[in-house]
């Protein structure tokens, strides 16, 4: 039994955090505008990036996870805006 490269394994655990947050978000157990379901992607899209750098390249694969990773980034920077607004708002009420 071969044991399997570091790339791999770290391409595995960016397969399973993709895979898990999709379903916990079917599942209605994950919010899709919560942090933990972007970084959850952008995690795994990272994992399977580097899984892709150091081992077998696909260049299909690449830009798939790389978009992926840069929509998971362009999702968390949003929900920070959004969430800073609102608490600004709530901040300015006259209450």
């Amino acid at each position: 039994m071969s044991i399997l490269p570091w790339h791999v394994w770290i391409g595995l655990v960016g397969v399973a955090l993709v895979l898990l947050a999709f379903f916990l978000l079917q599942a209605q157990r994950l919010n899709g505008h919560r942090m933990i379901y972007q970084l959850m992607n952008a995690l795994g899209a990272l994992g399977v990036l580097i899984s892709l750098v150091f081992g077998e390249f696909n260049l299909s694969a690449f830009l798939l996870e790389g978009a992926w990773l840069l929509i998971s980034i362009y999702g968390m920077v949003f929900g920070v805006k959004t969430r800073r607004a609102a608490r600004d708002a709530n901040r300015d009420a006259p209450w």
